[in-house]
């Protein structure tokens, strides 16, 4: 019998700033930089000592050489109870760090995380790669219009003003097709759409609960998904556990989630959930042995 060998089809991919981002080949991470005095993790840089600047880089920094394949930078908390703050504030804290960061590591994209379009518009002219709007779900599609503008991809995340739900999977995926919809009629190409199912947002702990146990069906939106639970407090619920000490929660959550095929995970933690992510992958994705660095003897 004659065996014939299809060629191989390219994987679907996102260019993020100086980066292709090859979906299915194996989950990469972002490392979380909290431009803010009230982060609900505890590591806002606003919140320290000492020069802001440097201090963002040298996270930044680290978190690379920790294994983080981009960084995302916010200048709001998005705790609940947090006090908001105008464009001109935000934009004050986020656009020097983007810039720094962006000097420092030139090969490492950059997200910006915002609600606000003047902020984002400000970052990108700063350095930033991608947008991430966590309110992607509401009709106003500005800032689609401005990821459109700008040639860069959106980030899209399920929110809710209220945690009210009939049907949670179904509604959550619903609201993200709309929500991606509404972005490829922006003018943001479908390829550079990548879908968040926003893990404590507009949720209750067990709809987060729930919405973990069938992330798997997110996959029916047919693009890249990102999973962002580092240390959040449905964790701490669960273990009744401080948000310091919720690595092991977020390391379970990671491995579950690249179970279920999500494509990136948002973390503080990055050493930690690389690692877990790299084991979660060989296992998942077959991706053994091009996780061995021969030189090393072992996984990054």
């Amino acid at each position: 019998m004659t065996t014939t060998h299809l060629p191989d089809l390219p994987r679907p991919s996102t260019r993020i700033g100086p980066t292709t981002f090859r979906w299915g080949e194996r989950t990469y991470v972002m490392g979380i930089l909290n431009v803010t005095p009230d982060s609900f993790s505890g590591d806002g840089i606003l919140a320290a000592d000492g020069d802001p600047l440097e201090a963002a880089v040298r996270q930044a920094r680290q978190m690379v050489e920790d294994g983080a394949d981009l960084l995302d930078i916010g200048g709001e908390s998005t705790r609940p109870g947090h006090d908001p703050i105008d464009g001109a504030t935000e934009r004050a804290r986020v656009v020097p760090i983007v810039a720094a960061v962006r000097a420092a590591l030139p090969g490492t994209p950059i997200s910006i995380d915002t609600t606000k379009p003047e902020v984002a518009e400000a970052a990108l002219a700063a350095g930033a790669d991608l947008l991430n709007d966590i309110w992607a779900v509401a009709p106003d599609d500005a800032m689609g219009a401005l990821a459109a503008v700008q040639g860069v991809p959106l980030l899209v995340m399920h929110n809710r003003a209220e945690a009210r739900y009939t049907s949670l999977v179904a509604e959550v995926i619903a609201d993200l097709m709309g929500a991606v919809e509404r972005a490829v009629a922006a003018g943001v190409p479908l390829d550079n759409v990548i879908v968040d199912p926003g893990i404590g947002f507009g949720k209750t702990p067990d709809h987060n609960v729930a919405l973990l146990h069938d992330l798997r069906a997110l996959r029916v939106l047919d693009r890249p998904i990102l999973l962002g639970t580092s240390r959040k407090s449905t964790l701490g619920r669960i273990l009744d556990l401080p948000v310091d000490e919720r690595l092991e929660a977020t390391l379970a959550t990671t491995a579950l989630g690249i179970a279920a095929g999500v494509d990136i995970i948002r973390v503080h933690d990055v050493r930690a959930n690389v690692r877990a992510a790299r084991i979660s992958d060989a296992i998942v994705r077959g991706t053994w042995h091009d996780a061995v660095e021969p030189s090393e003897g072992g996984i990054r």
